[in-house]
């Protein structure tokens, strides 16, 4: 990027591992505030929001203890997707809790995406990119239109067919050989694959020092194109007729760096 995009940090890394009910008033103690909570098979996802910071968390819990903390878009902590996490917290390093708080062996040492780990892969480079979403809609209202067989105006109802264009925020994480991308329900049609926990992995990944491009499966006609310039950091999605998204990126961890 031609200037250093600014690092996520939570200020929790350091819980990663705490048990749940015990974390949660130190969640309250750093200025997070628990917003919804989403149950899996083996684990549960609670969403948290800082004023403060202006980040949202998903914090996921397995066998009563943290066992992971990731910053995630706004709007799944229902906050608008063109909100940025507040650059004065950038760099500020997670706080200690107090006693009787396990933590992560890994805190303070810094690494790409802050060590995530996706199905045994170490993330070698992680995104969240906020911008603006389109997609196929239907407007309706009242008007006047004219009758050719009664010859007069009349007041009515119409539909006609519509861009939708909304705020919105994805994220995105690659490894060697691969990766996966996290989309907006609004682009997510009704009709899809599926995805994973609402991740779909990317294909015909291809990495150079000045973008990145891959594609996903969204169903099998609609396979949309990801093309991110890596010196300004823009980022496009296109599908099928006006599905898409156009954003900018920032980079996840501790470290300024460019991607």
């Amino acid at each position: 990027m031609s200037t250093a995009a600014q690092a996520q940090t939570t200020g929790l890394e350091d819980l990663v591992g705490a048990r749940g009910g015990q974390a949660e008033g130190e969640l309250q103690r750093r200025g997070y505030g628990f917003v919804r909570v989403e149950k899996s098979d083996d684990r549960s996802y609670t969403y948290w929001w800082s004023d403060e910071r202006r980040q949202c968390v998903t914090i996921a819990t397995m066998d009563g203890r943290y066992a992971s903390i990731q910053p995630t878009p706004p709007p799944d902590c229902r906050k608008p997707g063109n909100l940025r996490p507040d650059p004065n917290y950038a760099q500020r390093s997670a706080t200690r809790p107090g006693p009787g708080y396990p933590v992560d062996p890994g805190y303070g040492r810094p690494g790409a995406d802050e060590g995530a780990v996706v199905d045994g892969r170490n993330v070698e480079l992680g995104l969240v990119c906020f911008g603006d979403g389109s997609k196929d809609g239907i407007a309706s209202g009242t008007t006047w239109t004219w009758n050719r067989d009664r010859k007069r105006y009349e007041y009515g109802t119409y539909t006609a067919s519509k861009t939708q264009v909304f705020d919105a925020s994805l994220m995105i994480q690659t490894w060697a050989g691969g990766g996966r991308i996290r989309l907006p329900r609004a682009l997510v049609p009704p009709i899809h694959s599926g995805g994973q926990d609402g991740w779909w992995d990317l294909y015909d990944l291809f990495v150079s020092p000045d973008a990145i491009r891959a594609t996903y499966r969204l169903n099998g006609l609609n396979k949309p194109k990801v093309t991110i310039d890596r010196r300004s950091g823009r980022v496009t999605v296109q599908g099928l007729s006006d599905h898409g998204f156009r954003g900018t990126c920032d980079t996840i961890g501790h470290q300024q760096r460019k991607f």
